[in-house]
């Protein structure tokens, strides 16, 4: 009998021990900020474009720490086009900075200090660094996390804000932020088959159904297929069977998506109407992300046109980004507001 109880009561503790060992803990609040750098690519010049993005580790708390000690890029700066706003968790491949052919050994250093915590990102031209385009996709969770080979050739959404890039308005008063996107190559394709700008034109082209098919399903696909794609997987098992290599890492649902989000500036003073996607990784359920399941990505405009309006309360000088992505890549733009009483 004595046996029997050691021996259950070892299962236990073993039981115990290994779920302390895969516990956890997110916060909401008061733990690090830290600068991401992702990775480099050629230009065809020769030139160099690095890539940067950051993890807050806190669910809730966003952080306005503007260029100077707490957050600078050295040697050449402290600004150089960094964000001063940072939102929840992470934001990867925010921005970028272009170096010469000569940059050579040499490294940026971008440091960020927050939360009574300083943290570097070393940035450098070293080969194992070295990114392309299925890499991005690879490391945002593109299409559902998709290996496929077809990511290396990817091509971003076109991007194209309408109006003045800077723009004066006064406390409390709307401004109209008029901007259009496009999916050249419609990759990675919408999982419903649903037609989708190809450039930033504001001219609906030719169906993407009719030039570019639909991707495989994704295993991390949660909706249930289609009828059509039922049937054709019960006509070829085979096809049912077989699963695309993918990612271990929060998944992006494919298709158009855009949002404006405040790039600098104190982002709790600018409301936004209607209420943009987040685009940052927001992973839980339901919560009007690219990546929070179930990966209903809005429908885009007909003619890609995205209308919204930003009012805000407090004076100041904004930069707000618009973020346009396919699911994979991202393209950036930016329009500086000065508001004022």
């Amino acid at each position: 009998m004595r046996a029997r109880v050691f021996a259950l009561t070892a299962i236990v503790a073993i039981a115990v021990a290994a779920l302390g060992a895969q516990t956890r803990f997110t916060y909401s609040s008061g733990q690090p900020l830290s600068p991401a750098y992702e990775g480099w690519m050629y230009n065809a010049d020769g030139s160099v474009t690095m890539y940067f993005g950051y993890m807050n580790t806190n669910w809730l708390q966003e952080f306005d720490i503007p260029i100077g000690p707490d957050n600078n890029i050295e040697p050449g700066g402290p600004d150089q086009g960094q964000p001063t706003h940072f939102y929840p968790r992470r934001s990867p491949f925010l921005f970028t900075i272009r170096l010469p052919k000569d940059f050579g050994t040499k490294e940026l250093i971008w440091t960020l200090a927050a939360n009574g915590r300083t943290e570097h990102a070393y940035a450098s031209l070293k080969s194992d660094y070295e990114i392309d385009s299925q890499v991005i996709s690879t490391e945002v969770g593109g299409d559902f996390g998709s290996l496929r080979e077809e990511r290396r050739t990817n091509m971003p959404p076109e991007l194209r804000v309408d109006g003045e890039k800077r723009r004066s308005v006064k406390v409390g008063e709307p401004l109209t932020l008029i901007a259009f996107a496009g999916d050249p190559d419609n990759l990675p394709a919408r999982r419903d088959g649903r037609s989708q700008p190809r450039s930033a034109s504001g001219r609906m082209g030719e169906s993407p159904a009719a030039t570019s098919p639909a991707a495989p399903a994704s295993p991390a696909l949660p909706a249930a297929p289609a009828p059509a794609a039922r049937g054709a997987a019960n006509a070829n098992p085979a096809a049912a069977l077989y699963r695309p290599p993918s990612a271990i890492v929060p998944s992006m649902g494919p298709g158009l998506h855009f949002s404006w989000i405040v790039y600098r500036g104190r982002a709790a003073a600018v409301t936004f109407d209607p209420d943009q996607l987040k685009a940052w990784t927001d992973t839980r359920a339901y919560a009007n992300s690219a990546w929070s399941p179930p990966y209903n990505i809005p429908v885009p405009p007909a003619d890609g046109k995205w209308v919204a309006r930003a009012s805000f309360s407090e004076p100041g000088i904004y930069i707000l980004r618009a973020v346009a992505s396919d699911g994979a890549l991202f393209t950036y733009d930016n329009v500086t507001v000065t508001v004022t009483r």
